[in-house]
């Protein structure tokens, strides 16, 4: 039986920003937080607010029934964890993992503490660090689900919205692959045309505010070709791929025009001209999903 003290203790193993973030809301929510990290003296402010730092990741997961791992990969993470003294420590307590890194790697590590005796839960942060213990974090986790509600007291410290997806370990990884792909693809889309812009001699604050507006349609845009995805009718009424090449075109034009690599650009026309010449001309930009993962 876990006492009332184990449930209100927590260890955070991996003290860069976000790990710091997530060991400061503990804190703030009253848990008795336990902190490490590889690198010494990352945890001086936490101490100094009343986190105990251990003197090692073995000691560390030994003074609580929760350990959050946040560090940059699985490979960090590894190289902590799958150590004899730590593993061993680990043994019957909960690993709740919120490195981020591939669906893969997160059943691979659900299998190791299978093998040991580590109940494990896998989870993605998909918010910056700001947010954390705020309503505007977003968590999300897979695994066991008697596991997942069985630590959520001591996770809701961290704020915001956390859902569980499934069993399925691998799922929360997934997600958040898929959702960092729109972000970084989003993200280099507007380090393009910024360099487009400021070619034709538009500053980066100029374009800032229509850019804004171009972000505020993609939310029902996202939600309504979803459902055609899902259905597999890639409406192309009001906006048809053909139409799509066409703009996708223009850009090309302008930036190879300026000496500016368009090659994101031009793969896109390509995948779009793919679909052209497969007989979808009249359907939906995204009948390109079907080229890059066929059914």
């Amino acid at each position: 039986m876990t006492s009332s003290t184990e449930q209100s203790a927590v260890t955070v193993l991996g003290l860069g920003p976000m790990g710091r973030a997530l060991a400061g809301a503990f804190l703030d929510a009253g848990l008795r937080t336990t902190v490490w990290n590889r690198t010494p003296g990352k945890d001086r402010e936490l101490v100094e607010r009343g986190a105990v730092g251990a003197r090692s990741p073995e000691t560390a997961v030994a003074a609580s029934r929760l350990t959050v791992v946040c560090v940059v990969n699985y490979d960090a993470a590894d190289a902590i964890v799958r150590r004899g003294a730590v593993t061993d420590a680990l043994k019957g307590r909960t690993v709740v993992n919120l490195t981020a890194d591939v669906p893969d790697r997160a059943r691979s590590t659900a299998t190791w503490a299978a093998e040991h005796g580590i109940e494990y839960l896998d989870g993605a942060i998909m918010t910056p660090t700001t947010t954390i213990g705020t309503p505007a974090a977003t968590f999300l986790y897979s695994g066991p689900e008697e596991l997942y509600r069985r630590h959520r007291p001591v996770l809701d410290a961290l704020g915001g919205t956390h859902t569980h997806l499934g069993e399925e370990i691998g799922r929360a990884a997934a997600y958040d692959v898929a959702l960092l792909d729109i972000f970084w693809t989003a993200m280099a889309g507007y380090a393009h045309a910024l360099a487009v812009a400021r070619a034709e001699g538009i500053t980066a604050r100029e374009l800032a505010p229509f850019a804004r507006g171009i972000g505020t349609i993609l939310p029902p845009i996202f939600e309504q070709e979803a459902e055609e995805v899902d259905s597999g009718r890639f409406s192309g009424e009001g906006n048809p791929i053909t139409s799509a090449v066409s703009s996708m075109a223009h850009i090309v034009h302008i930036s190879e025009a300026h000496g500016i690599d368009a090659g994101v650009m031009r793969a896109a026309e390509g995948l779009a001209r793919r679909a052209i010449g497969r007989g979808h001309g009249a359907d939906g930009f995204l009948r390109i999903t079907e080229i890059l993962n066929p059914r």
